[in-house]
């Protein structure tokens, strides 16, 4: 099973990604388009439990992979990476469904941890019960989402 995969046009970025993985024996699989990942996911028996996706590649964007993918498996957690973070490519990611937005560069040990609680979260949605008193009002711990928090509070 391809438990996490990795789109990034960047070969420097997933070589990171795989190894930090690896590291963890975390199963993945890695592409350079989006094109590539929508092509396995149709001849594909076993898609991933988690997707981690560039905004910026050529062709498709990772906002329109992010799309396409939560058309098709809405409950698989999408990870969204950029290194042109702005206030409208996050609120763009999460409005699209992402599970979390993760600036570039960043902390391969963050990045790891995330992908970790991301393949939680996608054994809780494939049936797992989870107690409904124990989530918090507000999610997002992460610094990206606080950043987004931060600047909605300075243009309110």
């Amino acid at each position: 099973m391809n438990a996490v995969w990795i789109v990034d046009d960047d070969r420097s970025i997933r070589w990171v990604l795989e190894k930090a993985l690896a590291r963890e024996e975390i199963t993945y699989k890695s592409f350079g388009t989006a094109a590539e990942v929508l092509a396995a996911l149709e001849t594909t028996t076993q898609p991933p439990r988690v997707l981690l996706s560039d905004i910026r590649m050529p062709g498709e964007s990772g906002l329109t992979l992010l799309s396409k993918v939560k058309a098709r498996f809405p409950h698989m957690p999408v990870i969204i990476m950029t290194a042109y973070s702005d206030l409208d490519s996050a609120v763009a990611a999460f409005q699209g469904g992402a599970f979390e937005y993760l600036p570039k560069p960043f902390d391969v040990d963050q990045a790891v941890e995330l992908v970790r609680r991301a393949i939680e979260e996608s054994g809780h949605q494939a049936g797992t019960e989870e107690v409904l008193s124990a989530v918090p009002e507000i999610l997002g711990q992460a610094a990206a989402l606080q950043y987004v928090f931060r600047s909605i509070c300075r243009f309110s």
